[in-house]
């Protein structure tokens, strides 16, 4: 293996890190993950640290899990890649049908792309052709949740724009219709969860309304906004708000990037609530985090509008080269496997249920935690420095950054949005390593705070 310290001079030479000050990773010591075992990380120096966000929110059963190794050098021995511009290949067919399987009701037809930026672009794409092919070309318009997180593609950030994140692109972004989630600690202050659902509720309807003729979409992350910075909501506000979009006639957008393949509770989030989309957006876990690939799901109403012939122009002109690549494909067909074999869904919902326990005795209490918001293994933790009069830690103080440094100091990775702490550890993690993880989280902020 070359030596850390060259690993570290060249990384520090070549690269660009994603979301990172690079002026400030520059004059630090870089952590570098050589190899994974189980649900543990172990960097080119030996140690070894709990990935306590799942490798950015996607792996699901741990590092180096032998059927899906074993199935990735299976599709090695046959093709790595293969186009389905003009041709078909095994896995992708296979995968496409596992996945309408598993699906919400009336999602019949796959998409491949390979983030889930991607995954959401293309809906948004779809949504929009759809309308123009189906003569209502007024139908232009989209509508989101504030702070709502979709990607990082132009059309995926104006839908989910993010002030801290995107106000360099402003002028090259459309406009979306925002709507206030049921976020209690940020907009219905006070209230009770359904108190704020049916104010939340009532105003998207005088909203979505007042654009019933000319909107496209409404597109959701259900039951968890991520990046907001793990903002919850309840099943009957996604209930809701497909009544809604039943009524006016627009199409709802379930993005279950981040909420899909058992992260909830349930294999998709909309589940909960009982919702089937018109379309849904996969990535992130859908191959248990080891490969990029992602899927775009529509119904059969969305597909036959793109039907034709060549010369009337319906089709739907967007692709990747890599779209359905073999490879991914036959990764997220053993993840999928797994699911079954290992009850992953009924086991992640005993963990959801010890985490809880363990959020409430361990880090509610803290002085400086103003919240705990949590959905099946997906939490927040938000700290201030005076959480009764809503007084927040001053941005340059970085004070979830230096919890991060703590718990990494303690053997564990998490990651902050802002001074919000996110756990999302994989599913496959162990009662102990679950206690491991709080404990050392809830050290990490007693350090830095000062409890």
């Amino acid at each position: 293996m070359t030596d850390p310290a060259i690993l570290k001079e060249w990384d520090h030479r070549y690269l660009w890190h994603p979301f990172t000050q690079m002026k400030e990773w520059l004059a630090a010591e870089p952590l570098i993950i050589e190899r994974g075992e189980g649900n543990e990380l172990i960097d080119a120096l030996g140690r070894r640290f709990l990935d306590g966000v799942s490798s950015l929110w996607c792996n699901v059963h741990g590092h180096r899990k032998r059927e899906i190794d074993d199935a990735i050098r299976a599709q090695l021995d046959k093709i790595a890649h293969s186009t389905l511009l003009g041709l078909a290949n095994v896995p992708s067919i296979e995968l496409a049908r596992r996945l309408v399987a598993i699906a919400p009701a009336g999602l019949t037809r796959v998409f491949y792309s390979d983030a889930g930026a991607t995954a959401v672009e293309i809906a948004l794409k779809m949504a929009f052709q759809y309308w123009q092919l189906r003569g209502e070309r007024q139908r232009t318009l989209f509508a989101t949740l504030a702070e709502s997180y979709h990607g990082d593609t132009i059309g995926s950030v104006s839908l989910g724009y993010s002030e801290g994140f995107h106000r360099f692109f402003k002028p090259l972004l459309f406009p979306a219709l925002r709507l206030n989630p049921p976020h209690v600690y940020r907009f219905y202050e006070g209230m009770s969860d359904e108190d704020a659902t049916a104010r939340a509720l009532d105003e998207a309807r005088r909203e979505l309304r007042g654009h019933a003729s000319e909107l496209a979409a409404v597109f959701i992350e259900p039951l968890m906004q991520g990046a907001a910075g793990m903002w919850a909501h309840g099943s009957g506000y996604v209930r809701g708000l497909r009544e809604i979009t039943r009524e006016i006639g627009a199409l709802l957008v379930c993005d279950e990037v981040a909420t899909g393949f058992g992260r909830t509770g349930t294999m998709f989030a909309c589940e909960q609530a009982a919702v089937a989309p018109d379309i849904l957006c996969l990535a992130k876990g859908i191959t248990g985090g080891y490969l990029p690939l992602a899927a775009t799901l529509a119904t059969e109403d969305v597909f036959s509008a793109f039907l034709g012939e060549y010369a009337e122009r319906k089709t739907f002109f967007h692709g990747h080269t890599y779209t359905g690549n073999p490879l991914a494909c036959a990764a997220a067909l053993a993840s999928l496997d797994l699911f079954d074999s290992e009850r992953i869904v009924a086991r992640t919902a005993l963990r959801s249920a010890g985490l809880g326990a363990l959020l409430e005795a361990r880090i509610a209490p803290l002085r400086h935690v103003a919240d705990v918001r949590r959905h099946g293994v997906m939490t927040g933790i938000e700290l201030m420095r005076d959480p009764a009069r809503r007084r927040a830690y001053a941005a340059e103080e970085r004070i979830g950054h230096r919890v991060i440094l703590a718990a990494r100091r303690r053997g564990v990775i998490i990651r902050p949005l802002g001074d919000v702490i996110i756990l999302m550890p994989p599913l496959s993690i162990s009662e102990t390593e679950l206690d491991h993880l709080i404990g050392v989280t809830a050290e990490s902020i007693r350090e830095v705070c000062g409890e």
